[in-house]
């Protein structure tokens, strides 16, 4: 198959194909309406034949060529294949068009800083549990690493100090970059300003520049309000100290952290509760 993708890629070899679909042809013939030199002409062909799309025979003085139907019928199977696993996961796609539509509102929006201060997200989630445990997998780092992070990325290192002034440090890699290799996707620090335990939890979280400085400032109020049925968590977001170039850090906020927050509401229900079952290579510190 890889053989037939690369002798196809080929401009003028795609012209002999097409030009044999039609009828088979003599190498003078293809060459002159591919308006090519016959030997340029003859090599094309000698390579279609080599991966199996085209035939020939000698006729007198001749080569004729023809178009084998079946290897582009494999390949078109295949390419067929390729387009409905794209479409039975189309909700990646999606989200991922959904992305590339607020980054360029974002850029265009982004002139000077403080552009986005006071840009706020409310977020609300109805959890299984019992307040007591949505309050241990919002501040304990092992439970944290979970569900911390965006469908398509993965805690990589993670501090979260549970105290009024404790430090946060949240790390993200690629979910497929198993050996660390890959560029860090993002990573910020911050502050714990307020806990109330079962019931309200505050901070302040800033995702960091290439150069290390702080591309904006997030100011996260959860809070927990019991339910018949478990725990109501009701998120505010609202940025302050925004740069120029936290436009792109920005645009992927709503989708990005209502993804972890899914992650949060699956892993309650999954009854993920154990603390002790953390990634192997995540890097998780909690001080209390």
């Amino acid at each position: 198959m890889d053989a037939l993708l690369t002798a196809l890629a080929d401009p003028a070899r795609w012209q002999l194909v097409s030009l044999l679909a039609q009828r088979p042809r003599s190498v003078g013939v293809l060459a002159q309406l591919a308006q090519a030199r016959q030997p340029q002409t003859t090599k094309h062909l000698q390579t279609l034949e080599r991966v199996g799309v085209v035939t020939s025979q000698r006729t007198g003085q001749r080569r004729i060529y023809a178009l084998q139907p079946v290897p582009l019928r494999e390949l078109a199977a295949a390419l067929s294949r390729l387009a409905d696993t794209a479409e039975q996961n189309g909700g990646l796609r999606e989200t991922y068009d959904r992305h590339g539509l607020s980054l360029r509102a974002e850029r265009l929006a982004a002139e000077e800083s403080g552009w986005a201060d006071g840009r706020s997200f409310r977020f609300l989630r109805s959890l299984t549990g019992r307040p007591e445990l949505v309050w241990r997998h919002l501040t304990e780092t092992a439970l944290l690493a979970r569900w911390w992070a965006p469908d398509d990325l993965r805690v990589s290192e993670l501090v979260f100090e549970a105290r009024p002034g404790g430090r946060i440090v949240l790390e993200y890699r690629d979910a497929e970059d198993a050996d660390g290799s890959d560029l860090v996707a993002g990573r910020a620090e911050g502050v714990v300003d307020e806990m109330r335990p079962g019931e309200r939890l505050a901070y302040r979280l800033s995702p960091l520049l290439p150069d290390g400085g702080l591309a904006f400032t997030a100011h996260v109020d959860l809070a927990l309000r019991p339910t018949g049925t478990g725990t109501d968590l009701d998120v505010h977001y609202r940025i302050t100290d925004s740069t120029v170039d936290s436009a792109d850090f920005i645009a992927g906020i709503e989708i990005g952290f209502g993804q972890s927050l899914d992650k949060l509401a699956a892993t309650l229900a999954a009854g993920s509760s154990s603390t002790d079952n953390t990634e192997h290579d995540t890097d998780t510190r909690s001080t209390k």
